[in-house]
């Protein structure tokens, strides 16, 4: 009867134990939420910058339109407009399709906020 007593109270110190960790590790996780965001929409633009620069800022002289700085309705109507092939493009219309419309949103508010 005492081993079996000892078990239980051992086993429930484990589990608070395991408890508090998993507590400690979802405040930890959700203080870091904002930086977890800020990285997956840096991520985001990031695929954007082989053609139409870092943060946006396309090279001068290049044929590629910068997005830095450019209103984010008139982007997400241009992206809109590439995904539904009512704007011809060479690539721009395959890529907007891997974009979902919120995707497309907070990338263009991204380049919104770059300045030019």
């Amino acid at each position: 009867m005492y081993l079996l007593q000892k078990e239980t109270v051992v086993r429930n110190k484990m589990i608070f134990r395991l408890a508090a960790v998993a507590w400690i590790s979802g405040a930890a996780f959700a203080q870091n939420a904002p930086d977890r965001d800020a990285l997956y929409l840096k991520s985001l633009a990031a695929t954007c910058a082989n053609c139409h620069g870092t943060n946006g800022k396309s090279v001068d002289g290049s044929a590629v339109v910068s997005l830095a700085g450019v209103p984010k309705d008139y982007i997400v109507a241009q992206m809109q407009a590439f995904k539904n092939g009512t704007r011809p493009a060479t690539i721009m219309h395959q890529l907007s399709k891997g974009y979902s419309d919120a995707q497309i949103e907070q990338i263009a508010g991204y380049f919104a906020a770059q300045k030019k």
